[in-house]
């Protein structure tokens, strides 16, 4: 049914992805799917708050995060689904899209974003804009 599954995950708040790895590992297993997962880091935007870092600053902190993602899914994932981990920088719901698109995945498995109400009224969650903007199917699952 699936053959590429993305599950984007904090990975300084895995306890909000929990289900949805869950979820995206059974079907990964179900489908003989690869499985993605992808952590976004949000990055310093605009080039005068970059100018306060190091030049290397957040080429170090992407090593070490992808370090940590690639623990995670060494944790997580049974040696049985092939699966793969990936670091982006940039707006989260921007980049889940965009890589979704890169690796042509049919199905992306999103926590619930853990937003209090006037943050969501306001900004809008991650969640709600990747399935907003996804060209393929999404799936929340709620923990």
């Amino acid at each position: 049914m699936f053959k590429t599954v993305l599950v984007p995950v904090n990975i300084d708040d895995t306890r909000h992805a929990e289900h949805a790895m869950q979820m995206a590992i059974a079907i990964a297993q179900r489908d003989g799917a690869a499985l993605h997962v992808l952590t976004v880091v949000p990055g310093f935007g605009m080039p005068l708050v970059a100018s306060f870092f190091p030049a290397d600053a957040m080429r170090e902190a992407k090593k070490e995060i992808a370090k940590r993602l690639h623990d995670y899914v060494e944790q997580k994932v049974p040696d049985s689904v092939n699966a793969k981990a990936h670091v982006m920088e940039g707006n989260p719901p921007e980049r889940v899209v965009e890589y979704a698109d890169e690796i042509g995945a049919d199905l992306i498995v999103l926590p619930p974003h853990d937003r209090g109400a006037v943050d969501q009224a306001l900004l809008g969650s991650c969640t709600t804009k990747v399935a907003q903007h996804a060209h393929c199917s999404v799936m929340v699952v709620r923990g």
